[in-house]
């Protein structure tokens, strides 16, 4: 009888863990490894959004991919990660972001992921919380919140369940073709390694150009019903970056437990984790600005994380072009929980050299390398 391939799997986010429990269904032996437990690091600093973006075809390709691949998750497991399906409610505060709106509700609409386009009395009556006076939105029925180191941390078991293995507590130090070294001195082998380690990633493969981008994260007491959508500002992506690298566009989450989760901003050449007191003030600010009651409800806890990004805002998912047998799946910013399961998708079908389902050629690693000597670009 012939044995199984071997893989292993380095970071058990919800990206990496997503990965590794593919690959064990697609007929490899895997092991995930990570230093602490899944769905402890970046995956528990986010936002747990599953949401269509369009800010680029190939970006709206992926998300619509995962989502697709979401809804037949949570048809299986119904509960895991409390997921509340309340669409996303984008609100235009002026008339030149009520016609992107109506642009991304017929783009969305074209693509079969069903969008409203909504007037300013329409976006009130749905949400009165909102402030009065805003030009509209779009409200797209199919984006979900969801809570991701719950969902991380069920993926891992189930890759047990399934005869994988989880390697916690286990830190790697170097990656190597085929094989890693973990701190303790120990090599491990296989045939295939992916390297799903969020900013670890920069670390363990620093000719792959992840990068940290810090955001601020705030949520409050319990008020239930008093919101039923995601409320995201159609400024989000494409807020002003101030002198000091900072852009706040308001994405404001009702929580199942009643509790409202907000966000978010965007901050570059930032080394830590710690709250930046302006910055926090500019998250609950433009929150505010769109959901005055804000101001009345209490906040009871804050903090700040790093997402991991890459030079050109796309994830890198594909094959190392100088390592044998070593594949990245990394940099997806502040869609990791979104596009999760069409990463591991892509990944499985890379591996396994079949076609895929959609083109993957703008998440290659190799963009990033220079033809002649295979240099860093």
């Amino acid at each position: 009888m012939s044995m199984k391939p071997r893989a292993l799997v380095v970071g058990a986010g919800i990206v990496g863990s997503a990965c590794a429990l593919k690959l064990q269904q697609d007929g490899f032996q895997v092991g995930l490894i990570d230093a602490g437990t899944p769905g402890c690091g970046v995956t528990a600093a986010g936002m747990g959004h599953l949401v269509a973006l369009d800010e680029s075809s190939q970006e709206l390709d992926l998300c619509l991919l995962s989502l697709r691949l979401w809804r037949e998750f949570f048809a299986e497991f119904p509960d895991v990660g409390e997921p509340s399906p309340c669409g996303t409610l984008w609100v235009a505060e002026d008339e030149a972001q009520l016609a992107e709106a109506q642009h991304r509700a017929a783009t969305l609409n074209a693509r079969d992921w069903q969008a409203d386009a909504l007037s300013g009395a329409q976006v009130q009556k749905l949400e009165p919380a909102l402030r009065p006076g805003l030009a509209g939105g779009v409200r797209v029925m199919g984006d979900s919140v969801v809570y991701p180191p719950q969902i991380a941390y069920f993926m891992a078991q189930q890759l047990r369940r399934q005869g994988g293995q989880l390697l916690l507590g286990q830190r790697v130090s170097s990656v190597h073709a085929a094989s890693l070294k973990l701190e303790d001195g120990s090599r491990l082998g296989a045939d295939v390694i992916v390297i799903a380690a969020g900013l670890d990633v920069a670390r363990l493969l620093p000719e792959i150009a992840v990068f940290g981008r810090k955001g601020h994260l705030a949520i409050t007491d319990r008020y239930p019903g008093r919101l039923s959508h995601q409320i995201v500002s159609m400024n989000y992506g494409q807020a002003a970056v101030t002198a000091d690298a900072l852009a706040v566009a308001a994405n404001i989450q009702p929580r199942p437990t009643g509790q409202w989760l907000l966000g978010s901003c965007r901050q570059d050449h930032q080394t830590d984790t710690s709250i930046d007191p302006r910055a926090l003030g500019a998250v609950l600010q433009a929150a505010m600005q769109l959901l005055p009651c804000l101001a009345d409800m209490q906040i009871i806890r804050a903090w700040a994380g790093m997402r991991p990004a890459s030079p050109d805002g796309q994830p890198i998912i594909g094959p190392h072009p100088l390592l044998p047998g070593i594949w990245v799946a990394a940099g997806h910013e502040g869609l990791g929980v979104t596009t999760a399961l069409a990463t591991a998708q892509i990944l499985a079908d890379q591996i396994a050299a079949r076609p895929g389902k959609l083109d993957d050629t703008a998440y290659l690693p190799s963009r990033f390398f220079s033809e002649h000597g295979g240099k860093y670009a």
